[in-house]
């Protein structure tokens, strides 16, 4: 009976295009290898399993595959299968963390003296290099410095900043990205229908967000969703194995915090005890989901359109001011910081959600005010065109910014709403402005603050809705630069502020709050003041 190979192995990625994450990385030695400009030592930092020893295995098959040097090795040659199957004898791997000692060191710079064996290079993989001894780094300064022609070092650390500066001076360094959740469930998803499992996309989601970066945790905990359903990966189960909270209970938490509901609050929380989850855990998410509430509030199109909780996270967000949110969040995480000092979790949970009530403000809101509103016939008139004004005001600052604005940009600033895009993607196209707009091409600018964004990930994206807008192939090109500043976002953002001016001029001329203010020095919060959509 033939032993199954756990996923994290089978799937390796074997040459460069089989990456997940690390386009960056991919694009640089690609470049290197196709143009013959070879470093003597690479450096690869970054966290647990995002692929460093993976990039290190792959760049020697491709400086050794007797192809001759290059970003495709074949992976048939002698050389190409020995290296995957870890029984390359010019691939020399130490382990940093086993063998600190200036000893270990000295016996492998000796053998650097010697050609290859039956390749092209030698090649030394360092792995966990900053567990070295002090000793260790000066003994290979020189090696490192001026290497034989046949000698190549690839360092691999989780650590680098324990590496002496006068190595790392030496090596072309690489820092590894942890790989974002997205990315990980769409690669486990692509694992899973090679593998013939039946999955659905939540428990996928759950297992890339507890890998926290990782792509080798996220196939091991893969390899363990598999054996705990018996071969079929469903959210409940996983949620099991996984002791995460189901989300319900922390939304509905939220609810009852919006009304003001302090029984039902500790009812939700007698129920989370009862089933012995775990508050800390509790805590954590519920931190997460007011940040999404947060960025439903001032970023909407950040939110993925494909999230199950979608509606709940923009309805909860209507029902609290930002500031709220702000001060929940802060609260959860002090609240999660203090866990341990309580006299027990539950106390130490149900004093978090008390607090987050205790401070929930008593405001008049705009709904409120307007019912009293309208009596008098000449202040009414006087609100009309108060509110008239400001929308004039509005139109003018428009038409300005239109006029201003370049004719590709005006075209794309069209476009752009009739994109089929979601998520991160869309923001791309928000904060992009078009330098040329066309149906053969399309040029985009995205300025320096939101370089981030340019990931090859949404970048496909973009021009994927672009070409089914103009129904044909299209070329598009992506810079970093300055912008006039007439993005897409901007012009929603300005939008939205002429709106709330409209309104909280209309609610400052209104008889009843002007009564108020005037003969009660009342005062009118404005950051209660939201327009009716």
């Amino acid at each position: 009976m033939s032993q199954t190979q756990v996923l994290a192995r089978k799937w390796r990625p074997r040459n460069f295009s089989e990456l997940t994450g690390q386009d960056h990385i991919v694009k640089a030695i690609t470049h290197s290898l196709e143009q013959n400009r070879l470093h003597h030592a690479y450096l690869f930092t970054g966290t647990r399993g995002v692929g460093k020893t993976t990039i290190a295995r792959i760049l020697a098959k491709a400086l050794n595959c007797e192809t001759g040097v290059t970003s495709t090795p074949c992976g048939e040659c002698p050389a190409c299968v020995a290296i995957d199957k870890g029984s390359f004898v010019d691939l020399v791997e130490l382990d940093a963390a086993s063998n600190t000692q200036v000893d270990s060191m000295r016996e492998l710079l000796e053998s650097a003296c010697y050609a290859p064996t039956a390749a092209r290079y030698k090649v030394y993989l360092i792995d966990e290099v900053h567990m070295l001894s002090r000793a260790a780094f000066n003994a290979m300064l020189k090696t490192l410095e001026e290497p034989p022609e046949h000698v190549k070092f690839i360092l691999a650390t989780t650590d680098p900043q324990k590496i002496p500066i006068t190595v790392l001076s030496r090596c072309l360094q690489f820092n590894l990205k942890q790989i974002p959740p997205p990315l990980i469930a769409a690669h486990l998803e692509n694992i899973l229908s090679q593998e013939q499992v039946t999955s659905d996309v939540a428990s996928l989601r759950l297992l890339a967000r507890a890998a926290q970066g990782s792509m080798r945790d996220a196939l091991s905990l893969l390899d363990q969703a598999i054996a705990y359903g018996n071969g079929v990966v469903e959210e409940a189960d996983v949620r099991a194995m996984l002791g995460v909270i189901d989300q319900e209970y922390l939304y509905d938490l939220l609810e009852a915090l919006a009304e003001k509901d302090g029984a039902k609050i500790l009812l939700i929380a007698d129920e989370m005890e009862v089933r012995s989850l775990s508050f800390d855990t509790a805590l954590q998410d519920l931190a997460t989901i007011l940040h999404r509430l947060a960025l439903a509030q001032i970023a909407p199109q950040a939110i993925d359109e494909t999230l199950p909780e979608r509606e709940r996270i923009f309805a909860l967000a209507k029902r609290f001011t930002s500031e709220d949110v702000q001060l929940f969040y802060q609260i959860a995480l002090h609240g999660r910081s203090d866990l341990n000092l309580a006299p027990d979790e539950y106390a130490g949970f149900t004093m978090t959600l008390m607090r987050m009530l205790a401070f929930i403000p008593d405001q008049m809101f705009p709904g409120e005010i307007s019912k009293n509103s309208g009596e008098n016939g000449n202040s009414a008139r006087e609100s009309v065109q108060v509110m008239n004004q400001a929308k004039d005001n509005s139109r003018s600052i428009q038409k300005k910014e239109s006029e201003a604005s370049s004719s590709p940009n005006k075209d794309w600033l069209a476009a752009v709403n009739q994109l089929k895009l979601n998520g991160m993607a869309k923001m791309l196209a928000q904060h992009c402005e078009a330098r040329h707009f066309s149906a053969d091409q399309v040029e985009l600018c995205v300025p320096e603050i939101h370089k981030y964004l340019l990931e090859k990930t949404y970048q496909d994206k973009l021009k994927a809705a672009l070409e089914h807008y103009f129904e044909k192939p299209v070329k598009v090109v992506f810079s970093i630069g300055s912008i006039t500043g007439m993005t897409s976002a901007v012009m929603q953002d300005r939008e939205k502020q002429a709106k709330q001016s409209e309104t909280i001029a209309a609610i400052e001329a209104d008889p009843f709050v002007r009564e108020l203010v005037e003969n009660f020095d009342a005062k009118l919060i404005v950051s209660s003041i939201k327009p009716i959509e």
